[in-house]
């Protein structure tokens, strides 16, 4: 399969408010304050959103994050995903340093799914993507999106 990077997007948290445990993990919720898509089709500002993280007893963070975006010409897409991030040794030394990771210093996949009402984005409705991630110093993330060709 041959895989084409459709964008890029970066995102900032807030420090995470602690939901706490539960029968299946840590539950934890960061607010995401704002960001950015970069892409040659898609183009926009995030608006906001957020992420109900769950770190597992397994040392796997199950995501869930939801999002809305303006692109550049005034379209608004919904964004959605899960994944998963492995919390290894550089993952730690990032959280609790401030520091950032890079690509492949942890497995950090995502399966984000677009949605819009607008007629010029329709395609992204019915476009099947993948993510993978790493943390910004700070606090933030970077992703690197992907479609089939």
């Amino acid at each position: 399969m041959e895989l084409v990077q459709e964008f890029t997007f970066t995102a900032t948290l807030k420090p995470p408010l602690p939901i706490g445990p539960g029968p299946i993990g840590t539950r934890m919720y960061y607010e995401v304050t704002g960001g950015a898509m970069l892409g040659a089709r898609l183009r926009g500002t995030l608006l906001g959103g957020g992420e109900w993280a769950l770190l597992g007893p397994d040392g796997f963070i199950r995501i869930d994050v939801r999002l809305q975006v303006e692109t550049h010409d005034g379209a608004h897409l919904y964004v959605q995903y899960s994944g998963l991030l492995e919390v290894n040794e550089a993952v730690q030394g990032a959280l609790e340093h401030g520091v950032g990771t890079a690509y492949g210093d942890q497995y950090f996949f995502t399966n984000p799914r677009l949605e819009t009402g607008d007629a010029r984005y329709a395609w992204v409705n019915t476009t099947f993507f993948i993510g993978e991630g790493h943390i910004l110093p700070g606090l933030g993330v970077e992703y690197r999106v992907w479609r089939p060709a």
